[in-house]
């Protein structure tokens, strides 16, 4: 069940990542000095440095640990 759930959180992400909304105007500044556009990047590279964070901590093949725990690799 987690698998189709992270695809479709990577996939969401990749669509996210497309903001054509924010490339025309600075305005609003975002705490009085950030452009919209660069908040809004910050915020994506927070949202997928997490969810990167949770793909390797929950959906990482654990094959691949015993495999390089052990030294062999089965064929």
């Amino acid at each position: 069940m987690k698998k189709p759930l992270f695809a479709i959180a990577v996939v969401l992400l990749y669509a996210l990542h497309q903001d054509t909304w924010n490339w025309t105007t600075p305005y609003p500044l975002v705490f009085g000095f950030m452009p919209i556009g660069l908040f809004y990047h910050v915020c994506y590279s927070l949202a997928a440095a997490a969810l990167m964070g949770l793909l390797v901590k929950l959906a990482w093949p654990e094959h691949l640990e015993e495999e390089a725990e052990t030294g062999v690799r089965e064929r």
